[in-house]
């Protein structure tokens, strides 16, 4: 177990997807089951096989302007604009006034696959084609309208960005080096160019005639992932600090682990041995015993390898306790929302130990023998939470499980 000097909270949080505009909409919809994914509108799929999306509503353009003045909206892609209305109302969610702050001690970290300039992106000139194509921009823009001095940067592990911005963000807090981090990420996959990408690697649903039904993670009948798009922010916070103004805790972010399996730059290790060690690593670190982790919010994409290989790494893990937690995928109502799916998953974990209720895998209609785990079929249930994990698994081996606790004063 490492040494920790400082203990991690979080103290805001807020999530844009398909299926709201904001924390308390999403929590609401997942609790109830809904899908957000429907026919593709941001353009004209008609030449994909795939042609279904989880897009996030078309009304966040116009409530955007509520965050964004006009000039820095031209210079924002959408899933910039996505990050930083995200971000900002993840601040307000928190009450912190940073006047309260040492701006020095204040960093944000962001994952993000890319800045999402691309064939869907409207409005792209050659005035601003530069600052929209920056990725880095989207830590920027949130730094800048705070007056944050502390570092501020994106990064890119595919499917697992925005848990290693948070994992990087705990390691700022934990020795001592900041205060509070803005983690989180942002992303959009919603576009012609990778989705015929994907179509060619054969990775996504093609359930054209059934958007709703198309994500279905874990069962017999799962053909591919849905492609989504949307943002989620994290508040992490020292408890010093969090005391100090009396905050409102959702978690305590007990520990984390960052592993590359160094295998194969598409398919997870055999058996999923490399998923495995990276849950038995943050356990280690976060100095949590396997017989106190009461819900897993997995990766759970609705590809044949990941559901397989993920069940099989839990199970070494967990032994025969892997039957008594409750395992759900998110993604079955959001689709994957690449860099920002990690911290959207760990914000909504969040939410499961704050309120006792873990979010259902809906979709779950045929089981697959291979796959006996309690995925929590269509429906949430109440469920108190101690531990918890967060499992992030992207393209190249980039893998990260987040622990996440019960917040003891």
């Amino acid at each position: 177990m490492a040494d920790k000097q400082h203990k991690v909270l979080i103290t805001g949080l807020n999530i844009i997807s398909s299926l709201g505009l904001n924390a308390a909409e999403n929590w609401e919809n997942l609790c109830a089951g809904k899908s957000g994914v429907r026919g593709i509108t941001l353009f004209d799929p008609s030449g994909l096989q795939t042609r279904i999306a989880a897009q996030v509503d078309g009304s966040f353009e116009e409530y955007s302007q509520g965050f964004i003045k006009k000039r820095a909206a031209q210079q924002m892609t959408r899933v910039t604009r996505l990050c930083y209305v995200c971000a900002l109302e993840a601040v307000t969610s928190a009450g912190i006034d940073f006047d309260g702050f040492n701006r020095e001690r204040c960093a944000v970290i962001v994952g993000a696959v890319t800045s999402g300039n691309t064939t869907a992106e409207k409005g792209t000139t050659p005035k601003n084609r530069i600052i929209k194509g920056m990725s880095n921009s989207m830590s920027a823009w949130i730094s800048m309208h705070f007056g944050l001095e502390g570092p501020n940067f994106v990064l890119n592990t595919a499917c697992a960005s925005s848990a290693y911005a948070m994992s990087l963000g705990y390691d700022l807090i934990s020795g001592g080096r900041a205060d509070l981090v803005i983690a989180g990420g942002a992303d959009s996959t919603v576009n012609y160019e990778e989705i015929e990408g994907f179509n060619e690697l054969y990775a996504l649903s093609t359930r054209n005639d059934d958007p709703a039904g198309a994500s279905r993670p874990f069962t017999a009948e799962r053909d591919g992932f849905v492609v989504g798009e949307g943002a989620g922010i994290v508040i992490l916070e020292s408890e010093e600090s969090a005391r100090r103004r009396n905050a409102g805790v959702y978690a305590e972010f007990a520990g984390y682990a960052l592993t590359s399996e160094a295998y194969n730059i598409m398919s997870p290790k055999k058996d999923g041995e490399g998923m495995a060690r990276t849950m038995e690593l943050a356990l280690e670190h976060s100095g949590t015993p396997a017989g106190d982790v009461d819900y897993i919010n997995a990766h759970g994409t609705s590809t044949t390898l990941n559901d397989r290989f993920e069940t099989m790494a839990i199970k070494k893990v967990f032994g025969a306790r892997a039957y008594d937690i409750p395992v759900s995928s998110i993604k079955s109502m959001i689709g994957h929302t690449v860099g920002a799916a990690g911290t959207i998953e760990a914000a909504v974990t969040s939410l499961s130990i704050k309120n006792g209720i873990v979010t259902p895998t809906i979709n779950y209609s045929t089981p697959d023998p291979d796959l006996d785990l309690d995925y929590v079929p269509g429906r949430s249930r109440e469920h108190a939470i101690r531990s918890a994990l967060s499992n992030s698994f992207g393209f190249g081996g980039h893998n990260a499980t987040i622990v996440l606790r019960k917040y003891q004063a």
